[in-house]
């Protein structure tokens, strides 16, 4: 699976129709729409869909049309995050209509293509779930343990000095493994 982490922003041009996608962290979803929308003022269609993992690890995927015929424009876009494996990830394509009208088949191909276009030059990266993990160490070996960590590629989320130092360390499972 993989995602996004920050917005990406392409378009393509179908029978003098403008189509312009803009992937985002779902995180980032809402406010990029009022964004859009107050950014694209004339623009008939606000098509989206996105992806993310609830607390159960579950995909929870939704997709609107906007006005557009039933199934010709969120379902494809859907289905091209869907393809891509992207998750926590979501698209909004703004469309600006050209006069022409595209039918269904035209019209889930443009939006199709829309979110492949931007997918395209996204910077997508690899999820990896991070677990917790806690350690103490002594004072004497704090060091050389931050610098095994390090080059383990964990990251040390809090650090308690008592009589030990405490360390919360976060990774991969397979990272947390190898301490």
């Amino acid at each position: 699976m993989f995602f996004v982490d920050s917005e990406f922003v392409n378009s393509i041009d179908v029978t003098k129709s403008k189509f312009i996608a803009h992937l985002c962290p779902y995180t980032d979803f809402e406010k990029v729409l009022n964004r859009l929308k107050n950014e694209h003022p004339k623009a008939r269609h606000f098509v989206y869909a996105y992806r993310y993992l609830n607390e159960f690890d579950q995909i929870v995927e939704n997709a609107s049309d906007d006005g557009e015929p039933k199934g010709t424009s969120g379902k494809p876009t859907l289905a091209v995050l869907a393809g891509n494996e992207l998750i926590n990830t979501a698209v909004i394509t703004v469309r600006y209509f050209g006069g022409t009208l595209l039918g269904t088949g035209g019209l889930v191909r443009a939006y199709g293509d829309a979110v492949n276009a931007v997918v395209k030059v996204a910077e997508i990266k690899e999820y990896k779930k991070l677990f917790t993990k806690t350690l103490e160490v002594q004072y004497s070996d704090l060091s050389k343990t931050e610098y095994k960590l390090n080059n383990l590629g964990l990251t040390i989320v809090a650090k308690n000095f008592d009589l030990n130092v405490t360390l919360e360390v976060c990774g991969t499972k397979e990272q947390l493994e190898l301490i």
